[in-house]
């Protein structure tokens, strides 16, 4: 693909590529190549490890910390009717953060090599290569990064006691956010409301990308004027 006078070699490790494309990353990103076979990103085998994860990983490794924060707040005293509040309100909150992540951040406009090279790493992989199954959730050593400042905001604004209720709600918000997307994109879900977010997610991907930034829920596109328009939604697929 020729962009700007740089070709990018899709059959050579693409990291280090886009960042050349400057002003015309934007417009080579978000156009998508549908195959279920995903790109080669680095020449080393570790990092190319790395940037891979098999969905079910999300649920193994980050729901049993979301018991054991939970369990805290509980065993400080806390009720089970006090504990449901606080893990809904820390998904609440999580469904925010997924919105203005999504928007603000992942949608960002890059030119610059490095910027570049930092956004496809972080959201621009997944536009271009929307169905590759391997990439399509957070690695768990990023989410782990970004658990702390995470953790240390909730504890700025709620006490001992219910910051780790709040904060297991909020990982809980992104486990569900996570195993969504994933069957958003590979799931063939038949019956609304699952069928009609499918529908709603790949019109971001393929038709209006920047609208629709919701993932789990259209509720904050609704809030903030970012519901795509009735005529763009796909037909039923």
């Amino acid at each position: 693909m020729v962009a700007q006078g740089y070709i990018v070699d899709l059959k050579k490790p693409l990291v280090f590529q886009v960042g050349h494309l400057g002003e015309a990353y934007q417009e080579w990103v978000h156009q998508p190549i549908v195959s279920k076979e995903g790109p080669r990103f680095f020449q080393s085998d570790f990092w190319e490890f790395l940037t891979r994860t098999v969905w079910w990983a999300v649920p193994t490794i980050w729901l049993p910390v979301v018991c054991w924060s939970v369990s805290r707040s509980m065993a400080m005293g806390h009720t089970a009717a006090e504990i449901a509040a606080m893990v809904v309100f820390g998904i609440f909150i999580w469904t925010l953060m997924e919105y203005t992540l999504h928007r603000f951040l992942f949608h960002i406009k890059t030119k610059t090599y490095w910027a570049n090279t930092a956004h496809y790493l972080l959201h621009g992989c997944h536009h271009k290569h929307p169905m590759d199954g391997l990439r399509l959730v957070f690695p768990p050593a990023a989410t782990a990064i970004l658990c702390v400042p995470f953790f240390n905001i909730i504890k700025v604004f709620a006490t001992p006691s219910t910051t780790p209720a709040l904060f297991g709600g909020g990982l809980l918000g992104y486990v569900l956010y996570d195993c969504t997307h994933y069957y958003l994109h590979h799931g063939q879900p038949s019956k609304d409301p699952a069928r009609n977010l499918k529908r709603y997610h790949l019109n971001h991907h393929f038709r209006i990308q920047d609208k629709g930034f919701g993932i789990t829920s259209s509720l904050w596109d609704r809030v903030f004027g970012t519901l795509p328009p009735a005529k763009e939604s796909l037909r039923k697929r």
